[in-house]
């Protein structure tokens, strides 16, 4: 996959990607640093993995800082704005890539205190550091944005439903955001090969992934997907401030 984005486009821009240190969150702010952007490698646990991506993207002549922060602590989000504040000074674009609710062991509200609660937090706490002409991208899945007309497979429904609540919740402050010059867009896509969220789902109904395949006749993978996501962050706010990505047969409504 060749990097949408040209070399330099993206000189002195500040860019945050929540979940990054592996996956579509790993691939999408390499995209952005090789264009030029001064990211935020933003994990959970998985630090190491993020000072390993952080130390190629300054190799390759980038920069790049790491910040750890669970997004279901408002301190912990707080404070990784105020390290984003005092590194880079503000915030140009904001990629909401962290969500999960399939792990193992978590509270039963767990799904929905990350994928729609944390996710309104973490918009307030931004804001502050967006400027005019700035950009939000919000990154979600066919199955949760048309969850609302289309049902899903049991085993995802609960996370489904709440990043749609999230999706809902930021959607009711796009006004506002406009109104202050941040863009705002949704990026939904289909099952993308290669996701935790993938190698979940088959495991807990065999067959599924490559059932979703026949119908959709091709899946995006990690770094294509990541691909349309820097686009979104780029390119004109679609009408409906919306982006689909893939095929959507089977799906109806909004």
């Amino acid at each position: 996959m060749t990097n949408p984005l040209a070399a330099g486009s993206l000189e002195g821009k500040r860019v945050l990607v929540t979940g990054s240190s592996r996956g579509i969150g790993a691939d999408t702010v390499g995209y952005f640093a090789e264009a030029g952007a001064r990211v935020v490698i933003n994990y959970r646990n998985k630090e190491a993995r993020a000072n390993k991506l952080a130390d190629a993207i300054r190799a390759a002549g980038g920069e790049a800082i790491t910040v750890g922060a669970d997004l279901t602590d408002p301190a912990s989000v707080a404070a990784m704005f105020e390290t984003i504040r005092s590194e880079f000074g503000g915030l140009d674009i904001l990629v909401m890539n962290a969500s999960g609710g399939m792990e193992s062991g978590m509270a039963e509200d767990y799904a929905m205190t990350l994928n729609r609660d944390a996710q309104v937090n973490l918009l307030n706490e931004a804001i502050p550091l967006l400027g005019d002409d700035s950009r939000i991208v919000y990154v979600t899945s066919h199955q949760a944005h048309f969850i609302k007309t289309t049902p899903t497979m049991p085993e995802y429904e609960p996370v489904a439903r709440s990043k749609r609540a999230g999706e809902d919740a930021l959607r009711a402050v796009i006004p506002q955001l406009k109104d202050s010059g941040i863009g705002f867009v949704v990026v939904s896509g289909d099952m993308i090969e290669g996701t935790i969220t993938a190698t979940l789902l088959e495991r807990s109904n065999p067959g599924a992934l490559s059932a979703r395949k026949e119908a959709a006749g091709r899946l995006y993978n990690v770094s294509e997907f990541a691909g349309e996501i820097v686009s979104a962050a780029v390119e004109p706010v679609p009408v409906g401030n919306t982006r689909l990505v893939g095929d959507t047969t089977g799906f109806v409504g909004e």
